[in-house]
């Protein structure tokens, strides 16, 4: 059973929801029903949220496999937070205006450096 996986996978959930409404909003005040309408402001929470959506269930899946073959608690914390922080970070970094490059990147780093370590924990814990 997984104890530590889905308080980050509930948290990130909320975050999506959290950018999601961003781009709702966006959306119904620039009146742009489909795409981005070649409007830069829309264009970037687009891809805000998109960005999460791309990362964010890879780190989530790669964490509960990594909890249920074993991984230390307190290591299953740690790598939900650094994915957590990530999308955080990467989203405010990339959603402000102008962009927080320093945040942007940190938040990258952050969540390819979670994605990373249970990949090769969870490829290596199975082999061997």
């Amino acid at each position: 059973m997984l104890a530590i996986t889905p308080i980050y996978a509930g948290l990130i959930a909320l975050l999506f929801l959290a950018i999601s409404y961003r781009v709702v909003l966006g959306r119904r005040n620039l009146r742009i029903s489909i795409g981005d309408g070649d409007d830069k402001d829309m264009e970037k929470r687009m891809r805000v949220q998109a960005n999460c959506a791309e990362y964010a269930p890879l780190g989530i899946i790669l964490l509960a496999m990594a909890e249920m073959q074993g991984m230390p608690g307190w290591l299953v914390h740690v790598s939900g937070i650094a994915l957590l922080l990530g999308r955080v970070l990467h989203a405010i970094g990339l959603g402000s205006t102008p962009q927080i490059p320093f945040l942007r990147v940190w938040g990258m780093y952050l969540t390819v450096g979670m994605i990373f370590i249970p990949a090769v924990a969870n490829v290596t814990h199975a082999i061997f």
